[in-house]
C-alpha cells in the first residue's frame, strides 16, 4: 500500500510534540521529528478521509504542511528505522517485534503499533507507563481509557493488575490492542471494548489510566469519577503544564485529591485520588 509523508515546518521540539498529540486523532501511523520539520506518515487511501480536517488543523496553528506519496516498499524500511524502542528507566522497554529483545533482567512489552496512538516514545505514554510501575496495581481491576495500542493495559498487568477494561473509540485500535494483549499473553486479563465513555456505565474500578487530552478529559470527568471506587486512582496524562489548573480543578470538583502530578518535555502526569 502506497503511503504519504506529510512534512510540517515546526519552530520549535514543543510545537512538533503538540501537533503530534493532535495529528494522533488521525489515522497517522509513524512520526518523525528532525531539527525543524515534522513528518507524520499515512496510508495513501486513508489521506482522502480526513485531509480537510488535517489541512484545518495546520492552519489553526499557522503552520503549512506539505504531501509528498512515497512507496510502500520504502515506507515500510523507513517507519522501522525511525520507531526506536522506549526505556522506562531501565525498569520496563518498550519495544516493537523488530527491535533487540530488551537486556537480560528487564522487562519488556512487544507492541506493533500500526495505526494506533501508544507506543511509548511520546511523552504522555512514558509518564503514563512510568506512573503505573509505581502505583501498586497488584490485584486491582483497572479502566485504560482511549487505549490505543492497549500499552498502559499490558504495563499494569504486568505489573500484577487482576483485569483491565481497555476502551477506545476506532475500530482499528480496538482491533491493534487485541493484537497487543494477545502477542504479551495478557488477553485473559486485558478486556478490548469498542465504543466511547458510555462503555464504562455501572462498571466500578480501583484505578482508572486515562492518556486521551484535555478536553475529552474535562469533559468525562463526572464518569471517570462515578466509575472510581473509594480510595482510586486515577491518572491523567495528553496534555500541556498549562493545562493542569483546569484539569485538576475539574478533578476536585467531582470530589477527587490531588496527589501528584509529573513532566517530561513539556507535557503533564497528573495523578487525583477518590477520597
Amino acid at each position: 500500500m502506497d503511503s504519504v509523508v506529510l512534512n510540517i515546518p515546526v519552530a520549535d521540539p514543543v510545537q512538533a510534540e503538540i501537533l503530534v498529540a493532535e495529528l494522533a486523532d488521525f489515522p497517522f501511523e509513524s512520526f518523525e521529528t528532525e531539527s525543524s520539520a515534522l513528518k507524520a506518515y499515512i496510508p495513501q487511501e486513508r489521506l482522502a478521509d480526513c485531509k480537510s480536517e488535517v489541512d484545518a488543523l495546520l492552519a489553526r496553528y499557522g503552520v503549512a504542511g506539505r504531501y509528498i506519496s512515497i512507496e510502500a516498499q520504502n515506507w515500510n524500511a523507513l517507519w522501522e528505522q525511525h520507531f526506536p524502542a522506549t526505556d522506562i528507566e531501565g525498569r520496563l522497554r518498550i519495544r516493537a517485534p523488530f527491535h533487540e529483545p530488551a537486556p537480560e533482567g528487564e522487562p519488556e512489552i512487544v507492541v506493533m503499533p500500526k495505526m494506533s496512538f501508544g507506543t511509548g516514545q511520546h511523552a504522555t505514554t512514558w509518564l503514563m507507563a512510568r506512573a503505573v510501575l509505581d502505583l501498586g496495581v497488584g490485584g486491582r481491576r483497572g479502566l485504560d481509557m482511549g487505549s490505543g495500542t492497549g500499552v498502559l493495559s499490558i504495563v499494569a498487568v504486568k505489573c500484577g493488575a487482576a483485569h483491565v477494561d481497555a476502551v477506545d473509540i476506532d475500530e482499528w485500535a480496538d482491533a491493534n490492542c487485541r493484537e497487543n494483549i494477545a502477542a504479551n499473553g495478557v488477553s485473559a486479563a486485558v478486556e478490548p471494548l469498542l465504543g466511547d465513555v458510555a462503555r464504562i456505565a455501572g462498571r466500578r474500578y480501583d484505578f482508572i489510566l486515562a492518556n486521551i487530552n484535555r478536553n475529552i478529559l474535562l469533559r468525562d470527568m463526572h464518569a471517570y469519577a462515578a466509575a472510581l471506587l473509594p480510595g482510586g486512582d486515577l491518572l491523567m496524562s495528553g496534555f500541556l503544564e498549562s493545562d493542569v489548573p483546569a484539569v485538576v480543578e475539574a478533578a476536585q470538583a467531582e470530589g477527587l485529591e490531588f496527589v501528584a502530578s509529573a513532566a517530561r518535555g513539556g507535557w503533564m502526569m497528573v495523578h487525583v485520588r477518590k477520597a
